[in-house]
């Protein structure tokens, strides 16, 4: 049934747990988070030298200031994409995020430029960030991973996992994100 939605309406089930009109999805725009997960999603519609593309980052780069989101639109990021508060994320934009994905503020995913683990995140489905984590590197998240508040994680961490702590410690969980990752698409 899902497949019938668009991506930014998918974004927006997992606020609400409904599907919405396009004007319910205007209304709900009331909301920072969902306002730029909005933008971001027109901005990633189309290219970048069109007119059209050109109008929406614009758009996009006003709110990256506005709301201290610094996500660009070459951010591979799948539906179902949730940000759970505002203000000061930072997300490499070669950094790809999978679905059903949960970040909340304070989060860095970034690039480690030296060292055996140079490169960018690749992070799986149904993965949630907790505040001010730190996600580094050309890792891999593996899915159903809750990484932890104030976690700095530079190292692959596998699927069912918990990840906590600085430097971060792994603990098998198969529910790890059980009651955290609500309205899944």
């Amino acid at each position: 049934m899902a497949e019938q939605y668009s991506t930014l309406q998918k974004d927006f089930y997992r606020e609400s747990g409904k599907w919405l009109s396009t004007f319910e999805i205007w209304a709900k725009c009331v909301n920072p988070n969902l306002h730029f997960i909005y933008i971001l999603r027109q901005t990633q519609k189309y290219k970048k030298k069109s007119l059209v593309g050109l109008f929406w980052r614009l758009v996009l780069r006003r709110h990256q200031i506005k709301y201290g989101f610094q996500i660009y639109p070459e951010t591979q990021i799948g539906e179902g994409f949730y940000l759970g508060h505002w203000g000061s994320l930072v997300i490499n934009p070669n950094a790809k995020i999978g679905k059903n994905c949960n970040i909340a503020q304070g989060v860095t995913i970034g690039q480690q430029n030296r060292g055996k683990n140079a490169g960018f995140p690749v992070i799986g489905d149904e993965v949630w960030i907790g505040t001010n984590a730190v996600i580094v590197g050309g890792i891999t998240i593996g899915n159903n991973v809750l990484v932890g508040p104030n976690s700095y994680v530079n190292f692959d961490v596998p699927a069912d996992s918990v990840v906590i702590g600085n430097p971060a410690s792994i603990f098998p969980n198969t529910t790890a994100t059980d009651g955290y990752i609500n309205n899944k698409v």
